[in-house]
């Protein structure tokens, strides 16, 4: 599981038919030191997260889970939460976009 930052959108005309009406985002990892993440990746999004906005990503069975489509799914990372705030150890509060 990791929480990221909604950067993108994906979209695909010809996919695997498990993925017909999905959405896919591109999410960049949150960092402590708040520098940007040089990696991304994509995740499928059954909750209509929207570009800056953080979210929880799962992976793996818990990604399937939550995209709702049982095991037959041909994709393994989807958001399962979009945050609203989240505090740090160190007293830091952080917000639900990246601007906070």
């Amino acid at each position: 599981m990791l929480i990221g930052t909604v950067v993108g959108n994906v979209w695909s005309t010809v996919k695997d038919p498990t993925l017909t009406g999905l959405r896919f985002l591109v999410i960049r990892p949150f960092t402590l030191d708040g520098k940007p993440s040089a990696e991304t990746l994509v995740a499928a999004d059954p909750l209509g997260a929207g570009i800056g906005e953080r979210v929880l990503v799962v992976f793996g069975r818990a990604a399937r889970h939550a995209i709702g489509r049982g095991q037959d799914v041909g994709f393994q990372t989807a958001v399962s939460a979009i945050i609203d705030r989240m505090e740090l150890e160190d007293g830091r509060t952080i917000g639900p976009v990246a601007a906070q």
